[in-house]
């Protein structure tokens, strides 16, 4: 899988939360990273070329700061001018159609306010109707958000955490089950395994690759007991 990730900010290396993450992706191959502000510094958008960089990809995630409830400007031009009739949507606009889409959004306001009762309101995937709306419109399939608030206040641990689902937000299959997971889990522990020179990590990494599929064998295991019972009924 291929995931093409358009991020949009006017003032990215200001941007301690984007930094934190995009400098974290050097090593995902299966991830391409697109600044729309980097591309075009003119505002001048290669329409053909993004629709050809859309088309060879699997899934596609907008980052973003939310800005007053909504994308910068440059990714709603990006909107306006490449997702046109005849491409995205129309009666012969489908080059979209089956691919997954997602919102990461870089949030200033702690969560418990996106809500009723709150300063906000109105919870985030009540504010990202219109993107819900353009997956829908062009035949996505719109994944969960992830909502990532006041990072600069996060401990390290809660970093690391949010760190790992962005991770999994681009990379693990939309299929969230335990299996799926574990599987996603070792394959990360692999590539980790690969780019570490540290005799020592290595065999860390090993060490948790082979609990994981211990532990995986032992529920297959149960799995196989339970059937059993459940026919002998």
């Amino acid at each position: 899988m291929k995931t093409l990730l358009i991020v949009s900010h006017p003032d990215i290396l200001e941007s301690s939360s984007q930094q934190y993450f995009l400098s974290s992706l050097k090593d995902f191959a299966e991830v391409t990273v697109h600044h729309l502000e980097e591309v075009y510094p003119d505002g001048k958008i290669d329409i053909k070329k993004e629709q050809e960089l859309l088309k060879t990809h699997d899934r596609i995630i907008f980052q973003f700061p939310f800005y007053w409830y909504s994308s910068p400007p440059m990714l709603k031009h990006w909107q306006d001018v490449v997702l046109e009739e005849g491409f995205a949507h129309g009666k012969r606009g489908n080059a979209l159609k089956g691919k997954e889409f997602g919102l990461v959004l870089m949030i200033g306001v702690s969560e418990k306010e996106y809500q009723a009762g709150g300063t906000e309101l109105f919870s985030i995937n009540e504010l990202t109707k219109p993107y819900q709306a353009m997956a829908h419109k062009t035949g996505m399939i719109y994944l969960k958000t992830l909502s990532i608030f006041q990072f600069a206040y996060m401990e390290e641990e809660e970093k690391m955490d949010t760190l790992i689902r962005y991770w999994q937000m681009l990379t693990m299959e939309s299929n969230t089950s335990l299996a799926s997971r574990e599987k996603w889990l070792i394959s990360q522990l692999k590539k980790a395994m690969q780019r570490t020179e540290d005799k020592k990590d290595a065999e860390i990494f090993q060490f948790a690759i082979d609990l994981i599929e211990e532990n995986r064998s032992s529920i297959d295991g149960l799995k196989i007991v339970l059937d059993q019972v459940r026919q002998s009924f």
